[in-house]
């Protein structure tokens, strides 16, 4: 149905976790795929470069095939968000201009996470013409409604498992356990009779 998507990603992860399954299958359909990272910083973390997040990132996109001039960065810093939201919407905006995507896929409204909620919002006043689609990361929600899936096939998930495999400076985080990614792409995927799938909550739709 989309012909052209546009992923918003807060950090350099995030639109892996919650959509890598449906990038993996948008790409193999031959859709044009955009990821757009908000907070590509140094990395402080002994034992790793302070480029090393722009690194994984781009490791991570070509496993899932997103060409690297679809791969756009900034630099806003964690956890502060929310003190730059007119320069994010800007930035919102031009994409919208520059891609005209015909849908975007972006973090929950109801996200706890300060940096996570901020993209949402500013996201929905951006896209506010568009489809907009909401994806899940549960660590990071309370409640979380489930009413879209994206069927997804086993080689989906292995490329999103292989995709969040190249941020080895998040491996420390539990949400990135791969039986977890698995656990939770297949209770999706028996939502619908699948095999697996991943959920979103439907923010806006549009139909031509």
């Amino acid at each position: 149905m989309f012909s052209k998507i546009l992923v918003l990603a807060p950090h350099t992860d995030d639109g892996e976790l919650g959509c890598g399954g449906t990038i993996a299958r948008f790409v193999e359909e031959k859709a044009e795929v955009w990821y757009a990272a908000f907070s590509v910083v140094k990395v402080t973390r002994e034992g790793f470069p302070e480029d090393a997040l722009k690194q994984e990132l781009d490791k991570a996109m070509k496993v899932l095939g997103v060409p690297d001039e679809h791969v756009l960065t900034y630099g806003y810093e964690v956890r502060q968000f929310s003190y730059h939201r007119q320069e994010i919407l800007d930035d919102l905006l031009k994409l919208r201009r520059d891609i005209s995507p015909d849908i975007v896929l972006m973090p929950s409204l109801a996200d706890l996470h300060q940096d996570h909620k901020t993209m949402a919002e500013e996201g929905r006043r951006a896209y506010k013409k568009d489809t907009i689609l909401a994806y899940e990361e549960p660590w990071n929600n309370i409640s979380f409604n489930t009413v879209c899936f994206v069927p997804l096939d086993e080689q989906h998930v292995q490329k999103k498992l292989d995709a969040l495999a190249c941020y080895g400076t998040q491996q420390y985080r539990t949400y990135l356990n791969p039986e977890f990614i698995r656990g939770l792409a297949r209770t999706r995927g028996t939502q619908i009779e699948k095999d697996y799938a991943e959920a979103f909550e439907v923010v806006r739709w549009v139909m031509d």
